[in-house]
Order: C-alpha cells, then sequence, then structure tokens
C-alpha cells in the first residue's frame, strides 16, 4: 500500500478532527434546530433525530475509528473500485467536502474487507488491518491477496483473544465470512443460528440488527427493532455493543418487560407453571373468551324522535354469523359488528328518506339499545378478567384439552398474580386486538422459550422478521427445546433459515475438549464444537474446604488479566471488581476470562454444559463431592 506508520497516524489525526467537526457541527444543530424548523411538530421530530445522530457520534470517542483498509486494483476486476482505497470503520466520517475518510462496515464496499480471499481477492489487491491499543494505532499487517497470499492475521487473532473486563465488545473487526453471510440477510428473511458456545451467534444478532437499521434505515425506525434477552443481566453484558456500532434507539429487553401488563405478585408451582407455559392453554384461553359470546334476544329497537329503526332478531343473528367467519380478532369483531348494525339503521333511514351524517351515525353506534346489544353478544371483556375467571375454574373452557390434575395444576385460590399469569393475560390480550409489531426482533437463548413465549413473540412480529439465536445443549429451562423446527413453528416463522456455528474462536481447546464430552449426555442433536484455539487451561481441585479453595482460586485468578466469574450457589464475596459470582442458571449468555465453577456435581448436565463453557481462557473446577463421570479429569488436567 506504501503507507507509512507516519502517514497512517497523519491520516488518524485527520479522521479524529473531522469527526469532531461533524459532532460540532450535530450539536450545533441540535441547538439550533428548534429556530429553522417552521412548526412545533417538525422542530420535536427534527430534534429527537439530531440528538440521536449526535448521541451516536459521540459514543467512544477516543476509540478506534477504523480496523482495517482496501486497496483495489487498478484492473477491470475491482469494477467501479478500481484503483481506489477505503478505510473500513464503525461509523461513516467524512471531511468537510464531504468525502469519506472513514467508509462504514455495513456499506456495500465493506462486505470485502470480510469476504476478499487469497483464491477469490474480489479485486483487492492489499488488504491492511491494524492493532490498537488505548485508541491508539500500534501497527498494522497487510495481506497481498493478488499474490495469493492469505496470512493468518496475528492482530485478528490478538482481537478475539483479547481478556475482557465489563461488557460485551463488538466483532466487527474480526466478523468471520459465514457470520458475515448472517449478519447481511435481507430484513424479509428469518434466521435460525444454532451456535456452539463461543461461536458469536450473539454478536452476530446484534450486528444484524445493526446492519438492517443501516440498510432499512426509514422502514425500521417506523416499524421498530427489538432485542430480546434471557434475563436484565445478560442484557447488561451486551448492552455496549449496539451503541458502539452506531445504533442507540434499540430497544433491549426481556420478554417479560416486553409482555408486562400488570405487577407479579406471586409464584407457580412447578406443575403449575409447566401447564401455563404449554400450548394447549392458547386453545384453552381461546375457547374462554368465545365462551363469552351471546345470541340475540328479540330484535334490536332504537328509538329516535317520532321514529324507531328496527332490526329483526334474524337479522341481527345474520350479522353476528357474517363477523364470526371473518376469523376477526375479538375486539376488532365486536367493533365490526358495531358498524354492520348501524348499516342496517342507516339503510332504513335513507329509505324512509333521511340524509343521516357522521353525527348521526356515530350517535346510533353510541346508543343504549346497540350498546345492550354488543354487551349481550359480544361483550367487551379485559384480558385480565378472562385469565382471573378461567383460573377461579378452569374445568369450563379446559375440559378436553388438559387433564383433571393439570386443571387442579392451574386452580387459583388468591388473588396473587405469577409472571406465567401475564403470559396468558398478553395470549388473551393478542386474541382481542394485534399488539404492538416490529419490523425484526432479535431473539437470543431462544432454545429455553416456552411455546407460549414463542406465541407472544409471533405475535410481535406478524409482518416482520426474527433473528433466532440459541444452542439446544444449552437449554436448561423446564421446557427447553429439543428441536429447532417445532421451536420455529410456535416462533411463526416455520420456513426460516437454519444455520449452525460450530466454530468456537472464544473458548479455547482445553475447555472445550471437556465440554464436548458432556454432548452425549444431553440428548439433543447438536455437533461438537470445534475450537479455533489451542491455548486455555483446565485446572480439577478437590478440596474439603471448599470455601477456602474457592477464595484461593480466585487470589490467583487475580494474577493475571481480564474477568473473573466464580459460578456457584453458595454465598460469596467478590473481593475485586473484577469478579462476579453468580449461580450457574443466571451465567447463560455471559463469558469470562477466568471461571472459578465450585461443586458441579449437582448441576443438571445441560446447565453444567452452560457452566464449563462460560470461560475464555482458564477454568477452575474446585470440588468437594464426586464430579460427573462426563467430566473425570484426565492425567493432563491434573
Amino acid at each position: 500500500m506504501g503507507m507509512t506508520m507516519e502517514a497512517e497516524r497523519e491520516h488518524l489525526a485527520a479522521s479524529r478532527a473531522a469527526l469532531a467537526r461533524m459532532l460540532d457541527l450535530a450539536r450545533h444543530r441540535v441547538a439550533t434546530g428548534a429556530q429553522v424548523a417552521g412548526d412545533r411538530y417538525t422542530a420535536e421530530t427534527l430534534g429527537r433525530m439530531l440528538k440521536s445522530y449526535a448521541k451516536e457520534l459521540a459514543e467512544e470517542p477516543d476509540g478506534p475509528l477504523y480496523f482495517g483498509r482496501l486497496r483495489f486494483a487498478d484492473a477491470p476486476s475491482a469494477g467501479d473500485h478500481s484503483g481506489q482505497a477505503y478505510y473500513i470503520g464503525r461509523r461513516h466520517i467524512a471531511d468537510e467536502a464531504g468525502e469519506p475518510m472513514v467508509i462504514d462496515w455495513r456499506a456495500p464496499v465493506s462486505r470485502t474487507f470480510y469476504r476478499a480471499s487469497a483464491r477469490d481477492p474480489q479485486g483487492v489487491q492489499v488488504r491492511r488491518r491494524y492493532g490498537w491499543r488505548d485508541g491508539e494505532l500500534t501497527g498494522f499487517e497487510d495481506e497481498h491477496l493478488w499474490r495469493g497470499q492469505d496470512i493468518a492475521s496475528r492482530i485478528v487473532t490478538e482481537e478475539i483473544e483479547r481478556p475482557r473486563v465489563g461488557p460485551m465488545r463488538d466483532i466487527v473487526a474480526t466478523i468471520q465470512p459465514d457470520q458475515d453471510d448472517l449478519v447481511r440477510a435481507d430484513l424479509d428473511e428469518s434466521v435460525c443460528v444454532q451456535g456452539a458456545p463461543g461461536t458469536g451467534k450473539t454478536a452476530v444478532g446484534l450486528h444484524r440488527a445493526a446492519y438492517l437499521l443501516y440498510t432499512h434505515r426509514r422502514r425500521l425506525k417506523r416499524d421498530g427493532v427489538l432485542v430480546i434477552g434471557p434475563n436484565p443481566a445478560f442484557l447488561r453484558y451486551i448492552s455496549a455493543v449496539l451503541p458502539a456500532l452506531g445504533e442507540v434507539d434499540i430497544a433491549q429487553r426481556t420478554l417479560d418487560q416486553v409482555i408486562a401488563r400488570r405487577p407479579v405478585t406471586g409464584t407457580d408451582s412447578e406443575a403449575a407453571a409447566a401447564v401455563k407455559h404449554d400450548p394447549r392453554m392458547a386453545a384453552v384461553l381461546s375457547r374462554a373468551l368465545y365462551a363469552r359470546l351471546g345470541e340475540p334476544a328479540g330484535p334490536l329497537v332504537v328509538p329516535e324522535d317520532s321514529a324507531r329503526w328496527r332490526i329483526s332478531e334474524r337479522a341481527l343473528g345474520r350479522l353476528v354469523g357474517e363477523v364470526w367467519e371473518e376469523s376477526l380478532p375479538y375486539g376488532i369483531a365486536r367493533e365490526r359488528l358495531r358498524a354492520r348494525v348501524v348499516g342496517l339503521l342507516q339503510r332504513q333511514a335513507e329509505a324512509r328518506g333521511y340524509a343521516p351524517g357522521a353525527a348521526w351515525i356515530q350517535r346510533m353506534g353510541r346508543s343504549r339499545p346497540v350498546r345492550d346489544f354488543l354487551d349481550r353478544v359480544w361483550p367487551s371483556v379485559r384480558p385480565e378478567d378472562v385469565v382471573a375467571t378461567l383460573l377461579r375454574d378452569p374445568s369450563t373452557a379446559a375440559d378436553g384439552i388438559l387433564t383433571p390434575t393439570e386443571q387442579e395444576a392451574i386452580l387459583r385460590r388468591g388473588g396473587r398474580r405469577s409472571a406465567a399469569d401475564l403470559l396468558l393475560i398478553d395470549e388473551v390480550a393478542g386474541l382481542i386486538n394485534h399488539p404492538e409489531s416490529y419490523g425484526h426482533i432479535i431473539v437470543d437463548e431462544a432454545q429455553d422459550l416456552s411455546p407460549m413465549q414463542c406465541r407472544a413473540l409471533a405475535r410481535r412480529s406478524t409482518h416482520g422478521s426474527l433473528t433466532v439465536l440459541g444452542d439446544l445443549a444449552q437449554g436448561t429451562a423446564p421446557w427447553a427445546a429439543t428441536s429447532w423446527a417445532e421451536q420455529l413453528t410456535h416462533l411463526g416463522k416455520p420456513k426460516a433459515q437454519l444455520v449452525t456455528l460450530t466454530a468456537g474462536f472464544r473458548v479455547p481447546g482445553a475447555v472445550l475438549a471437556l465440554a464436548n464430552r458432556l454432548l452425549a449426555t444431553l440428548d439433543v442433536d447438536v455437533p461438537p464444537t470445534q475450537a479455533m484455539r489451542t491455548d486455555g487451561t483446565v485446572r480439577v481441585r478437590q478440596a474439603d474446604d471448599l470455601r477456602a479453595a474457592t477464595r484461593q482460586a480466585v487470589r490467583e485468578a487475580l494474577g493475571h488479566e481480564g474477568s473473573i466469574g466464580v459460578i456457584t450457589d453458595e454465598p460469596f464475596t467478590p473481593p475485586d471488581d473484577r469478579v462476579t459470582a453468580l449461580p450457574a442458571r443466571l451465567a447463560k449468555g455471559l463469558e469470562f476470562d477466568h471461571v472459578v465453577l465450585v461443586e458441579p456435581a449437582g448441576l443438571h448436565p445441560r446447565l453444567l454444559y452452560v457452566a464449563l463453557t462460560r470461560a475464555v481462557s482458564r477454568l477452575d473446577i474446585v470440588h468437594r463431592r464426586p464430579l460427573p463421570p462426563a467430566i473425570q479429569p484426565t492425567p493432563l488436567q491434573n
């Protein structure tokens, strides 16, 4: 490429100056936007847009502005890019004349950075990768693709293996070709990613969200993008990724937060929770809702001054039947029936020479006789009331669907509301009216969603698409999926493309070798993870005093760089900010440079698999009871 380190640092300084100008301009526009806008609504809209843009630009102002550079050959194979060079970074940066100094990684030309190879250079002469430390450029390495030179990138390896403290980072500098295919899948395409530990499936999902917003900005700003995580700790862990990629307006929530209509005041027994999460509950709830429909009881008569408008019982029954056949949501059907009734009244009035206007039509629709008729044949209902009535007496709606034992399990003898009850309420609310729908939803740890939870997401993606992320081997919920085909059907996307990632970039070979031995005990059909790293250590310690052994393991771990996770069900007070103590059930999706796993004998095999694969450098297993047979140490691990 010919550019020296000095020239590269000059370009970096110029790029930072250009970014500072862009940020100053954005802030100035925020300050003056209200003055240049023509009306209050336009001013508010412009203000929100400019503030969002300013916030995007302000993210990590001292961080690496780019991670690569493409130099295209001066040849026909380079097409429109012949002889051109581009810096590739997290966001677009332009100079005062508007000329690009850094190209956004999501731009079409940037895809070549991830796809070009010595076998298929795609017109690229030289690909350069940059090394950074604390925001400063430390070096670069070149791949001369036109010479057929593919090198094992030291910079990529160091970035993947870099110790991690704090929230998850983006992988924009290290995206692999198979990951790139998923990231750039079209908006209308739903994708399911079966990803083994350390394969980057979560990062792929988040990068796809950023890519789709870049490519379909207007549509998704209107329809919205939603990221669903399994718990608040996981959401905190991934919270920094999208802002670092320039996206600050994507909702990141748990499913419980999405469906919350009322506070949770109680808990379910395991038996009750299992029934409430079962897909048969959808049929029970539908039956409970539509059991409230009635039949017309005589004609409808609406007096008005000297006139009396009348619809026969037979005509009313016909209207009810017509609306029922249209299979509309319950609440929309009620209003459709109201409109049909008023329509008949209007035709009678017109036949007698009246000219009813909008006010007359509205008055008829609100008249007492019409309201009484609707309340009898298609009453207005609250989802909470439908669920409460069902749980007080399940037999009416559940006979023939749930067994007597299952009905007894969900019978509510008090007024407390459980988290699963909110799921039932959401199901009924979805039967009454369409919920808010999103243009795209990314759902992580999807293997742990129950069928009823899947339905809640499907309702919010009726006209949108999904990115489904998970690992069947890490399913730990009582209703964990064992088949993606079945899970995708519950999610309303049975034709979604299923892609399996097996290359483990983060979890080292020593840890994966141990975890892969567990797969045969998990009763799921997933391939073993192929470690891309040959490093890592596993140490197994048996000790009578678990607390003392755990403290010792943590002290030793603090001698290394990076984060430390102590996975234990016993109380443990972290001695340092780098140490996090948590039970195995909350560790899913997280990763630590060093993991101290305490007493694995009591863990279910799938939960043990999760716990083992949280380590991305070193793993200590501290135990007093005998280890599960699948992870009995070999001589090399002692």
